[in-house]
């Protein structure tokens, strides 16, 4: 298929006309059992040809969603933004980046995903805004009124200079900056990123506006960027020894002032009161990264938000035991608030599966930023990280609840770790005193068509971060040639997920070997091999799909099949 070029059709009145998908209805139960693809839209396609992914570009590539059979699109900030964070620090909660187009263009590719059948959900970004929001810069000009809505301290220690509290930042260095006057702000992130101050209801009735600004225009939802980091612990205290940083990405479950406070539910409420306004249904899922899965229950209770991201999940090794015991754990308490719980294997934020797999599996949940430490440390092994990362996806979208996949994942690709440092963007590489290269490394632009980059992305114009020499393979059109690959396997798994997974009932486990992972739903069964020995499928099972091909009575290493079992 000619994914370089635009694939979709407009009938004389200008709607989209799309096939196989039906149009988006108003069913409210489509979010507890969704496959949502997430758009990094700086790295999805470039309609404009200037080498930035944009709204054109993913309008031309809907046609390619739909085929894919995703319900939902989760579009990464869009947001007016100098980028110092990739669009996680919003200048404008109201307006497009230029880079990516118009708000009259984002009007069109919500009706367009809708009609064919994608229901859209945006990022929204509370705990902090750009230092170039006007209410920041208001502040920085001394406004008293404007420093009320973030957090502006006194130093500590001989003339203030000292920060006021020993926190760290999450991306490395102080948490505070200290201006001209003497003051410090709070920015848990980049300099950039100052933290909202959620005690002011100025700040409360701000957010609950703009939710109902992109509710007005139709949006499905919202993911809520850093929900657990909102409310601070009265006073800032310091978070003591041991814990006088801002825990890292993933140690964010550990308990610090700066996360997980009570107060954030109330805001959640309010929210929720917001969206229970519209019809059909919209909704929130949530990044919050907490101590266990009885905290993140607790943001999924009936008036607060319907999903959680299950992060546990992704930070699993490639070892049935924990796999069954993160599943075990996240399936019971979701279900202890009525929620579904919500997969996820990859982000724009944590290495790609396929690299995470590529190496020795831990015996332990990963540490995603001690991933990268590893790769000078242990070559990669591809070929295995992509076996395992098939047969890790069949288990995703087996599992009950929901399913989120990161752009690219379908294609089977690999993190990009040999970037060079001088077209790094990641604030982490820079705030890290370059010990750590960050996060760009998933954030490649994606590989459409031909055999050398820009491989569709782009018209011609270099990519904002280059595509590696041997992708020409991963394409989607070469992959769309050939029945057994990576994209073709997304295809299928996730057709027969919507006919046998989605209605298929409770979660049972069948006892098996220890390297093992296998369970029933209803009539449907699946099975996972992590060991390095094939094992043996049950007698009259009928295999409905495989991450290798050629399955039939055993399943070897490294792989997972669905099978059919009626009466078993």
């Amino acid at each position: 298929m000619g994914y370089h070029q635009t694939t979709h059709r407009v009938v004389p009145d200008g709607r989209l006309t799309l096939n196989p998908r039906r149009a988006v209805t108003s069913a409210e139960s489509w979010w507890q059992t969704a496959v949502v693809y997430q758009v990094y839209i700086r790295s999805f396609a470039d309609g404009s040809g200037d080498g930035v992914g944009d709204i054109a570009g993913l309008r031309d590539r809907l046609p390619y969603l739909a085929q894919l059979g995703v319900d939902a699109i989760w579009i990464n900030p869009w947001y007016p933004s100098p980028l110092a964070d990739g669009g996680y620090d919003v200048a404008d909660y109201r307006d497009i980046e230029p880079l990516y187009g118009t708000l009259a263009e984002a009007d069109l590719v919500i009706a367009e995903a809708h009609e064919a059948g994608i229901r859209v959900l945006l990022d929204i970004v509370p705990n902090h805004s750009s230092d170039h929001h006007q209410w920041f810069v208001a502040a920085l000009a001394g406004d008293p009124k404007a420093r009320q809505r973030y957090h502006f301290r006194p130093g500590r220690g001989p003339d203030g200079e000292q920060p006021p509290n020993d926190w760290q930042s999450v991306f490395g260095g102080p948490a505070w900056t200290r201006l001209p006057d003497g003051q410090w702000y709070l920015h848990l992130f980049a300099p950039g990123q100052p933290d909202f101050n959620w005690e002011n209801p100025e700040v409360r009735a701000e957010f609950e506006d703009v939710l109902a600004f992109w509710f007005d225009k139709g949006v499905d939802g919202f993911r809520i960027d850093v929900a657990h980091g909102l409310v601070k612990a009265d006073g800032l205290p310091d978070g003591g020894p041991g814990h006088d940083a801002a825990p890292t990405l993933v140690q964010h479950n550990e308990s610090h002032p700066a996360w997980d406070q009570d107060g954030v539910h109330e805001i959640y409420r309010g929210w929720r009161k917001v969206a229970n306004r519209y019809a059909p249904e919209r909704i929130f899922i949530a990044e919050a990264w907490v101590p266990n899965n009885e905290r993140l229950a607790r943001y999924l209770r009936p008036d607060e938000l319907q999903t959680a991201f299950q992060f546990d999940f992704l930070r699993a090794p490639w070892r049935a035991e924990i796999l069954r015991t993160v599943v075990d754990d996240a399936v019971t308490e979701a279900a202890s608030v009525g929620a579904p719980p919500t997969w996820v294997l990859s982000n724009h934020d944590v290495t790609r599966t396929v690299t995470r797999y590529a190496r020795s599996q831990p015996d332990h949940l990963i540490e995603t930023d001690w991933e990268r430490t590893r790769w000078a440390e242990e070559p990669a092994d591809y070929e295995t990280g992509l076996r395992r990362a098939r047969a890790a996806a069949l288990l995703q979208l087996a599992l009950p609840g929901t399913a989120y996949v990161y752009q690219g994942e379908e294609l089977g690709l690999e993190e990009v770790e040999d970037l060079p440092n001088d077209v790094r963007e990641d604030p982490i590489w820079e705030q890290s005193g370059h010990t750590d290269v960050g996060r760009d490394g998933c954030r490649v632009p994606l590989p459409w068509s031909g055999d050398a980059a820009p491989y569709g992305f782009s018209t011609g114009a270099t990519t904002w971060l280059p595509q590696p020499s041997n992708w020409g393979s991963r394409t989607a059109a070469a992959q769309d040639l050939d029945p057994d690959s990576t994209l073709n396997l997304y295809r299928r798994a996730l057709s027969v997920r919507a006919a046998t997974w989605v209605d298929a009932g409770e979660l049972e486990w069948i006892e098996t070997a220890p390297e093992v992972a296998a369970f029933r739903r209803g009539d449907a069964q699946c099975w996972v091999n992590t060991g390095t020995a094939p094992v043996n499928l049950p007698v009259g099972a009928e295999v409905m799909l495989a991450s290798v091909a050629g399955i039939s009575t055993t399943l070897p290493s490294d792989a997972t099949a669905w099978l059919s079992a009626p009466g078993s």
